[in-house]
């Protein structure tokens, strides 16, 4: 079995979990996999290295990343693209998405034996619709959000449902979830939280101008579309999973919809998603 581990190499202690890890497979009879980026921290070591995250992913069974969540929502699309099924170690804070912790790592040969679990995760397409000019698209594994921009003034933002207008409103910007990204943002947003393998669409209004605007969960069939209309004072920008933006106007229209590409996440843990969360969420208030 081939296993491409993706490093955050930027994380404290990822490299020295990464080459545990990578010992453990290679003594379970795995072949190891990554990008070339880590071929510096890793000489020595019998492993294939790949000059894409593409084709890296591209080559392997399942994919890990050792990091936090930033590193598994990054690896999420492109393991979805690929149809790969995904893990994560957890080396960060919280890591609401990582399965493994660091200290669990013995229990990784589950992987290769076919011990274990597998969630099947929405995912979220974000078109961005120019009136003059190129659409943009991105695929987002947590969330979506328009929100106004630095310095800028509240904005106005209309909803639409399938074609049709249903809402509006003034705040200081508009976040469209995932039920995976229903404990991020959307969270401290004061948004609900939803059971992962649901398939639906979360809006939660951020710094409403309103005492009676609150989240709204739509089916996952909906088409949601939002407009801008923004004057010369104003900025407003689209943001997807915290690592991609782009500037918005008043030619510019954000659809959303649920994607046809899903994630596949492992699980080791047979604690239901509720546990762990309590346990994840404890840890913050303690941190």
């Amino acid at each position: 079995m081939k296993i491409a581990v993706i490093v955050n190499l930027s994380k404290e202690n990822a490299v020295r979990c990464s080459k545990e890890i990578t010992e453990i497979f290679r003594k379970n009879g795995a072949e190891v996999l990554m990008w070339q980026g880590c071929s510096g921290y890793f000489e020595g070591e019998k492993i294939e290295f790949y000059p894409t995250y593409s084709e890296l992913v591209k080559q392997c069974d399942m994919a890990l990343t050792v990091g936090g969540d930033g590193t598994i929502i990054h690896a999420a699309k492109i393991a979805a693209t690929e149809h790969k099924p995904l893990i994560g170690v957890n080396v960060g804070r919280l890591g609401f998405a990582a399965d493994v912790e660091p200290y669990e790592i013995d229990r990784l040969p589950m992987l290769l034996t076919g011990n274990y679990g597998v969630q099947k995760r929405m995912l979220l397409d974000i078109t961005v619709e120019h009136t003059l000019g190129e659409n943009k698209k991105f695929i987002a594994v947590n969330d979506a959000i328009i929100a106004r921009g630095q310095l800028s003034r509240i904005i106005d933002l209309k909803v639409s449902l399938n074609n049709q207008f249903i809402s509006s409103y003034r705040a200081d910007g508009l976040l469209f979830s995932t039920p995976t990204g229903s404990t991020a943002y959307s969270l401290s947003a004061g948004g609900p939280i939803i059971d992962p393998e649901m398939d639906c669409i979360l809006m939660t209004p951020v710094c409403p101008h309103s005492l009676y605007s609150r989240s709204v969960v739509f089916a996952s069939k909906s088409a949601l579309s939002v407009t801008t209309p923004i004057d010369d004072e104003c900025r407003a920008v689209l943001t997807v999973d915290g690592q991609e933006s782009l500037e918005l106007n008043n030619s510019t229209r954000v659809v959303i919809k649920k994607s046809d590409l899903t994630l596949d996440l492992l699980t080791l843990d047979k604690r239901n998603f509720y546990t762990r969360l309590n346990k994840k969420l404890k840890e913050r208030e303690g941190s």
